[in-house]
């Protein structure tokens, strides 16, 4: 029989701290990480995530959102490092593209980042109600204005459930982009789906082999081959081991 595990100390006054300040959980779970290198090549980053967007425009693929961010190479005050972002429901695909001292690296992780409600989120769904029921106790009395706002929170939990499960994409993805709604509105009223399961299976499954194929053959054009690979899946339970090159 398996033995319960407990939080420490440490760790419950992170998750406090977490659901009170935390606006953003940016680290996320790594669901997975490959890495590539060669001892000598010299390619621009910026061309590298050029014709990776070129491809995926192609590609038409729904729901996803490009875009470029700087991380910190180390410190605080440490240089920054481009990666290119691709957002799809709350997976981040981030590719980066290196020199290495003599060498250069590829490099792709997937990050997947739950949707966690904050204090922040509670009070200001509160606020938010609040301002509506001081609009309208005036006009209706006390009362009403209870059942107003009462029967207010029910129709936009009902349309926030039946957007969920209807074909109005565009209005799913908006409600995705509002900051504290997108929160509660994927953890408590979006319903999880066959068809987004099986998208999501082939989003992970695809993007990252492209991105690995692309490098593949940019290398390859300029007389350079990718001969090392590495992986890293710790939702499978594998630690990082060489992978053979793609024939």
């Amino acid at each position: 029989m398996a033995t319960p595990e407990f939080k420490s100390k440490r760790e419950i006054l992170r998750d406090c701290f977490d659901f009170i300040f935390g606006f953003k959980n940016k680290k996320g779970d790594l669901l997975d990480h490959w890495i590539a290198f060669h001892d000598s090549l010299n390619y621009s980053p910026k061309e590298f995530y050029e014709t990776i967007e070129k491809e995926l425009h192609a590609r038409k693929i729904p729901g996803m959102e490009i875009s470029r961010e700087e991380f910190a190479e180390g410190g605080l005050l440490s240089e920054k490092r481009i990666y290119l972002s691709l957002l799809r429901e709350r997976l981040t695909i981030y590719t980066c593209a290196s020199p290495f001292g003599t060498g250069y690296f590829f490099s792709c992780r997937v990050v997947y980042v739950q949707a966690l409600i904050r204090l922040w989120h509670i009070i200001a769904a509160i606020m938010f109600f609040g301002i509506v029921g001081g609009i309208l106790i005036r006009p209706l009395g006390f009362v009403f204005t209870v059942i107003a706002v009462i029967g207010l929170m029910f129709a936009l939990a009902a349309v926030m459930r039946n957007v969920s499960s209807s074909v109005f994409s565009d209005l799913d993805a908006l409600l995705l982009k509002i900051p504290g709604l997108a929160t509660i509105y994927e953890a408590l009223f979006r319903a999880e789906t066959y068809y987004r399961a099986d998208t999501r299976i082939v989003y992970l499954q695809k993007i990252p082999t492209l991105i690995r194929e692309l490098a593949e053959e940019i290398t390859a054009a300029n007389g350079a081959k990718l001969v090392q690979q590495y992986r890293f899946a710790p939702i499978l339970g594998e630690l990082y081991k060489p992978i053979p090159p793609t024939k």
